[in-house]
């Protein structure tokens, strides 16, 4: 792996700090130095300013009105953006951009790409993913989530939970049970569904540090178009795990800055307040530092692999079972450091419930309790730790596959 970028990236890289120079305010601090209100403002806007400039969708291709950007290019963009503290798009965007439009890039018919990508940049179509179940979590493969085609139109019926930004979304893709007789992941189509229809409800679930972040979505008798599958009837866990590749590995090196960010806010609250003088608070940082490290060379891996042709994989859980873990144990670490204050935690919220507060965001005990609250689910979404595990056991190192008591086909009285 040489973890260097070729001349010609770091010329880009020079282009992306000056647009950044001239678009963002003067004197800019991160994200971290405005108001909830001054926050939301501040993305509409930006999106815009992104979306003028090319920089939205840099990784679609140009027909689909994306950036065409090369591997190196987009990785360079995403850093800076990241070094800046600035967001690459809105809150719904990673599903939007990053997840569903990849997906579709891959396996969308024509008329599909030419339909929703436009609609996605514009803003029209805000996206949410209907993968999780009350009862299929880990095992994925067990929804009951049902889809029955009736003429022209799939009629859903079933619930989702843990729907992240579901209650800004206007669409979702959902995965569904289209052939219950077939064993469990031959039966499941990966459909597309507009939200705002009187057969879906979304539920808000508030966290524990008080963030509505997420929701539980209902469908009764719930329509979508006969043409609105990706990849095809009951090929829908393959188009799946195309999209949780992307979910899971497409922020490889950024990753590392975002955490690096947080990790040098925290030693800087310890030296302020004397427990950087303790070996074993010292030793603690130490570690994070070094985990750190490790998401960024990882990242670099990815990208190097990524530009010699290897395409992103069963790899990607590396890189979301290491931030994960990390971010638990740090965030137990920021709470010994805070000490006290972390037992009645005031000032300004984290900016949300879930991974490390803005860049810039000034110190605050309760930002810090926020964050140690939401890094606790973070080994659970988006495919748990134990499954990341598998995951790479198997599919990276080539171990034997664990036995399984759920070969059979998938009804309604045969569930794992």
């Amino acid at each position: 792996m040489d973890p260097r970028y070729t001349p010609e990236a770091e010329a880009f890289r020079q282009k992306i700090q000056a647009f950044l120079a001239e678009k963002l305010p003067t004197n800019w601090q991160g994200m971290g130095s405005f108001t909830v209100e001054e926050r939301t403002a501040f993305i509409a806007g930006w999106r815009q300013t992104l979306s003028e400039a090319g920089l939205l969708a840099v990784a679609w291709p140009t027909e689909y009105g994306g950036g065409g950007l090369t591997l190196a290019e987009r990785t360079v963009v995403a850093e800076e953006l990241a070094k800046a503290g600035v967001p690459a798009g809105n809150d719904n965007d990673g599903f939007s951009i990053g997840m569903i439009g990849h997906t579709l890039i891959e396996w969308g018919t024509e008329e599909q790409k030419k339909h929703f990508l436009p609609r996605i940049l514009a803003g029209d179509d805000v996206w949410c993913q209907g993968y999780s179940e009350p009862n299929s979590g880990s095992d994925l493969a067990s929804l009951a989530t049902r889809a029955v085609l009736d003429g022209d139109e799939w009629i859903i019926n079933g619930q989702k939970i843990w729907t992240s930004q579901g209650h800004n979304a206007n669409w979702i893709f959902v995965l569904c049970r289209t052939s219950p007789e077939r064993v469990k992941q031959a039966g499941i189509s990966f459909l597309l569904c507009p939200l705002d229809q009187p057969g879906i409800e979304v539920r808000p679930i508030v966290n524990a540090a008080g963030h509505h972040d997420f929701n539980e979505v209902f469908f009764t008798d719930a329509r979508t178009a006969r043409e609105n599958v990706v990849g095809g009837v009951d090929n829908g866990w393959a188009v799946a795990n195309t999209l949780l590749a992307y979910e899971r590995g497409d922020d490889a090196t950024t990753t590392a800055i975002r955490y690096g960010d947080e990790l040098r806010r925290l030693t800087a609250v310890a030296r302020a307040n004397g427990k950087a003088a303790d070996p074993v608070i010292r030793q603690r940082l130490a570690w994070a530092h070094s985990k750190v490290e490790i998401m960024r060379f990882l990242g670099l891996r990815v990208v190097t692999s990524a530009l010699n042709g290897y395409h992103q994989g069963p790899e990607s859980s590396l890189n979301k079972l290491l931030w994960s873990e990390y971010h638990k144990k740090l965030t137990e670490l920021a709470l010994d450091i805070i000490g006290a204050d972390a037992m009645a935690p005031s000032g300004r919220d984290a900016a949300s419930g879930v991974g490390p507060d803005d860049v810039g965001s000034p110190y605050s005990s309760q930002a810090w309790a926020t964050n140690f609250m939401g890094a606790r689910p973070g080994t659970i979404y988006s495919g748990s730790s134990e499954i990341q595990r598998n995951i790479v056991g198997e599919r990276v190192l080539g171990l034997p596959r664990e036995p399984r008591a759920d070969t059979g086909p998938w009804n309604e009285t045969t569930r794992s």
